[in-house]
């Protein structure tokens, strides 16, 4: 544990690259990888793999295996059940000691039949097809990262820890735990999202939200609405009252959101509702901000405008924050520096998207591992059939990726 605590904290703090020259012999690596990456996009983008889609996810899943074997991986395959297909878990064993972890999602938002409908395709600058930047590319990088490093003859690494996990965009909920587990024993993970800055800004992301989804549920009294509409109890009004009390639950300065999104309530004009519900999302920065606007709006809805009815607000769990914290700024400003080296300008940025590099993320140990979120390609538009992934920022972002890794594997030392 002593050894494991050294490491981290000389990952930590190992001194930035001086120079703003590139590594020549990881550059050339990195453009070597340009045409095949953009092969393994196509080959990836072209198949559906839309959440719960398991044929699709199957047919990924048994070509991201091939390809983690066929660089010396060892593949084993974990069941995500909440919706089907598998989370793959490659590893790699170095000549070093530092532990690292390259994680993205190969699920999309997209139905049956897009693959076929929008294939892969290239123009103007661009690359084009479901899912190519979130997460397609992030695959593709990963993949291409690690082809990059054996053809340099790199293993100085102690290992690193492959996370491919099918269910993202659903919540992850048949992955996190196993994302959770795996990056616990982990000095750093590297998380491979597109960028979520404005569209085609090239930016890494230090801090995300956190995810609850809001339930506010009115019991009333059901009655001719015409005939006896004072005997009726009308579920839909006290909706509507206690949606205009909560609607103050944010807080602008540390980032909280509540927006309510979905309502529904009442069956047929003639009749007084008897039952009203509504759907919102939070969003967060702070932990301690899901149990005080629990505790608030539970005060709140005590206070009623339509009496004998019963009003239940919830406040379930999602994806948590990653928080702003001083290891991964570091990180994000290592990140920088390696940028710069190829004439980039990488942003560092906090986002309201929810991600999972926050289940990697350790709360009661946040220096340890330390993680950086958002080392996909640029691009933009995503979840939307003209998504896009900016082809001249791949080159650059293997090499980023590669030379994250060399450093962390070195301690921050140039090869």
């Amino acid at each position: 544990m002593i050894r494991k605590l050294a490491l981290a904290a000389a990952l930590a703090l190992a001194p930035l690259a001086a120079s703003a020259e590139p590594d020549s012999k990881v550059l050339a690596a990195a453009k070597a990888q340009d045409r095949p990456l953009r092969e393994t996009l196509a080959a990836l983008v072209n198949v559906d793999t839309g959440t719960g889609q398991v044929p699709g996810l199957s047919k990924v899943e048994a070509l991201l295996r091939q390809r983690l074997e066929a660089l010396g991986a060892s593949v084993e395959t974990r069941p995500a059940p909440a919706f089907g297909g598998n989370t793959l878990i490659g590893t790699l064993k170095g000549s070093g000691q530092a532990k690292l972890m390259l994680l993205v999602h190969y699920d999309t938002v997209f139905g049956e039949g897009e693959a076929g409908k929008r294939p892969y395709t290239e123009r103007d600058g661009r690359a084009y097809g479901p899912g190519v930047a979130d997460a397609k590319a992030g695959l593709a990088l990963i993949l291409h990262t690690l082809a990059a490093l054996k053809a340099l003859d790199f293993k100085e690494y102690g290992q690193i820890t492959v996370v491919f996990n099918p269910d993202e965009e659903r919540g992850s909920r048949g992955s996190r735990d196993e994302i959770r587990k795996v990056a616990a024993e982990q000095d750093a993970v590297l998380s491979f999202e597109p960028t979520f800055a404005d569209e085609a800004v090239d930016a890494a992301t230090i801090a995300t939200k956190g995810i609850n989804y809001a339930s506010l549920a009115v019991k009333g009294r059901s009655a001719h609405a015409g005939g006896a509409p004072e005997a009726g109890r009308n579920a839909v009004t006290e909706l509507a009252h206690q949606l205009l009390q909560l609607q103050d639950l944010g807080d602008k300065q540390k980032g909280t959101t509540l927006n309510w999104t979905v309502v529904s309530g009442g069956t047929k004009p003639n009749i007084i509702p008897d039952l009203a519900k509504a759907e919102g999302d939070m969003r967060y920065f702070e932990a301690s901000e899901y149990d005080r606007v629990l505790n608030q709006a539970r005060t709140i809805v005590e206070t009623h405008r339509v009496p004998d009815t019963q009003v239940t607000f919830e406040l379930n769990q999602g994806r948590p924050p990653l928080p702003v914290n001083p290891a991964t700024r570091r990180l994000g400003e290592r990140a920088q520096a390696i940028y710069r080296e190829v004439g980039g300008d990488l942003k560092l940025v906090e986002i309201g998207g929810g991600t999972d590099a926050a289940y990697a993320f350790q709360p009661a140990s946040p220096d340890r591992p330390v993680v950086l979120e958002s080392l996909g390609v640029v691009g933009g538009r995503y979840h939307s059939p003209d998504e896009f992934a900016v082809l001249d920022s791949l080159t650059p972002r293997l090499y980023l990726a590669t030379r994250l890794v060399m450093e962390l594997s070195t301690g921050g030392a140039r090869r």
